[in-house]
């Protein structure tokens, strides 16, 4: 069960603006064998959905700091990202697998995605990600 709750943190992690790789740790456990492809696909799905979660709460209440001489992104980039999300839409949810995923998931919440629909399409890209780590380390 430990094993379990490295990848669950791993994942999870990885999920936030943190630099983790969860598939190293995924294919690891895959590798050893000791688990079962299923619940290692469960478990790194939902610790990276709920990181994904996080930034999500992180985008909406983000604007209450916007202002912020400390703030770390700058007034223009903060508009460019919601523009092209603007411009772009919910759809690009579905990148959130990709390593520079993770600030889109942040400007869904500064843009108040509705979270059943962030949740949905966020759920289908880390999930489809996984699932294809998981079949390319088993074909092998």
């Amino acid at each position: 069960m430990a094993q379990l709750g490295g990848l669950f943190l791993a994942a999870f992690g990885a999920a936030t603006l943190l630099p983790f790789q969860s598939e190293i740790v995924l294919v690891g456990l895959l590798i050893a064998g000791d688990l079962g492809w299923l619940p290692l696909l469960i478990v790194a799905s939902i610790g990276n959905i709920l990181g994904s979660v996080v930034n999500w709460l992180m985008g909406r209440g983000i604007e209450h700091f916007r202002h912020r001489r400390w703030w770390p992104v700058s007034e223009a980039q903060m508009d460019r990202a919601q523009r092209w999300y603007g411009k772009y839409g919910v759809w690009t949810l579905l990148l959130s697998w990709a390593p520079l995923g993770d600030p889109v998931t942040v400007v869904a919440g500064v843009m108040r995605t509705p979270f059943w629909l962030f949740l949905l399409l966020v759920t289908i890209a880390k999930t489809g990600r996984y699932a294809v780590v998981v079949w390319l380390t088993l074909s092998v």
